[in-house]
């Protein structure tokens, strides 16, 4: 299973700094990049750039905390978590939230589609306009829960950076691979719900 915290030389942990990361992607991966081997031997510019390929897959996974969680996980764990459908704690409201209020946008563009009036459809406009309020809104408190979600996965680094070794048995005893996995769906539902929400902002453009 191919390590992408070595592979960007960082140490397993679930919080990394964005800016950092970016950096340390740069640095490594400078002196791959295909215009920096263009005068190298074939041999060279296919290793060069099976290594850029590499490390750049390595930093799209570990930028965006869902996949950063779920590739720790599946290191830790030995295997990816279980695809499950239970709502993880804390989240209920929230998804509750999402759905009627998606649900009700949709009503309303269904009527908009509908409306051929010029007056009515000034009308139209305007109730659009206060859809889209609500959306940005929802959308904020959902950037709020994440917000929160990250500061705890920057509490956690902690528990990483003082666990046992790699290889050693007591390293899965200390671990909180159960709230980690939690919050690895959480941040699931985050790109889901906010796909959703700006799927329907763009239509309300219109």
């Amino acid at each position: 299973m191919v390590d992408n915290f070595i592979l960007l030389d960082e140490p397993r942990r679930p919080w990394l700094d964005p800016d950092a990361l970016k950096t340390k992607f740069l640095v490594l991966s400078g002196p791959l990049h295909p215009d920096r081997v263009h005068n190298a031997s074939e041999a060279d510019k296919l290793a060069a750039n099976q290594r850029y390929a590499e490390l750049n897959a390595a930093f799209n996974c570990l930028k965006e905390p869902r996949d950063r969680l779920i590739h720790l996980l599946e290191l830790e764990l030995g295997a990816k978590p279980k695809d499950v459908q239970k709502i993880p704690p804390g989240t209920m409201d929230l998804f509750v939230e999402v759905g009627q209020t998606c649900r009700d946008a949709d009503a309303f563009l269904t009527e908009k589609a509908k409306v051929t009036s010029p007056m009515l459809k000034v009308q139209m406009f305007e109730k659009g306009m206060d859809w889209t309020d609500k959306l940005n809104a929802l959308q904020q408190r959902i950037n709020q829960r994440r917000d929160e979600l990250l500061t705890e996965l920057k509490e956690m680094n902690h528990v990483w950076e003082t666990a046992p070794a790699i290889a050693s048995s007591d390293r899965p005893k200390v671990l909180p691979v159960e709230r980690l996995e939690q919050v690895y769906r959480v941040f699931s539902y985050i790109a889901r719900w906010t796909e959703q929400i700006q799927e329907r902002v763009v239509q309300l453009s219109f």
